[in-house]
């Protein structure tokens, strides 16, 4: 059992404090782990659900818990447990405007400690962490440098809303990243 009581109450919504970290979906069935770089670059050719550690090293999940393509996001059979739900990018922006817009938010979602340089100061409770991500291609970048949280809404071909936090930066990105990374 899963316990996801750390949760913090953000205007009207109610977010984890704990990055998701789930190897089931919600109905009980297994979500693929994709180990190698090969395993990571089907699944998304063949638009499947993934998730791995960074570099493949559990100790990463520990603390960042685990990294999903998008496909895992928007399958039916539910990434997030029940009463739980991936936050459309309309949710993600009345976060970011409540916390004063996305130029100053990121610094207030942002944990005290876990980047290189340049930590937040969590006002939110958010309590943001620099995971890094695992590319299309299957390669990892940017842990202890930069935090991801994918949308449930996609856009265009092949594209997803995203957010991001930076260590060097006070805001909040939207972006569109490839639904592979």
């Amino acid at each position: 059992c899963i316990s996801y009581a750390q949760t913090v109450t953000i205007g009207t919504q109610v977010w984890m404090t704990k990055n998701l970290d789930v190897s089931i979906f919600r109905n009980g069935d297994p979500i693929p782990q994709a180990k190698t770089n090969e395993e990571w670059k089907k699944a998304d050719e063949n638009y499947q659900p993934a998730w791995c550690y960074y570099d493949n090293d559990p100790a990463n999940g520990t603390k960042n818990g685990k990294l999903y393509n998008w496909y895992a996001v928007i399958d039916s059979r539910g990434l997030a447990p029940i009463g739980y739900h991936i936050p459309s990018d309309r949710e993600w922006t009345k976060l970011t405007d409540f916390l004063g817009g996305r130029s100053v938010a990121g610094t207030k979602m942002k944990s005290k400690s876990g980047w290189n340089s340049y930590t937040g100061t969590n006002t939110s409770g958010f309590s943001g962490l620099p995971g890094g991500f695992r590319g299309f291609d299957g390669t990892f970048n940017d842990i202890g440098d930069y935090g991801f949280w994918w949308s449930s809404t996609g856009f265009g071909t092949g594209i997803a809303w995203d957010r991001t936090l930076k260590y060097d930066y006070g805001d909040v990105s939207r972006d569109g990243n490839n639904k592979e990374d």
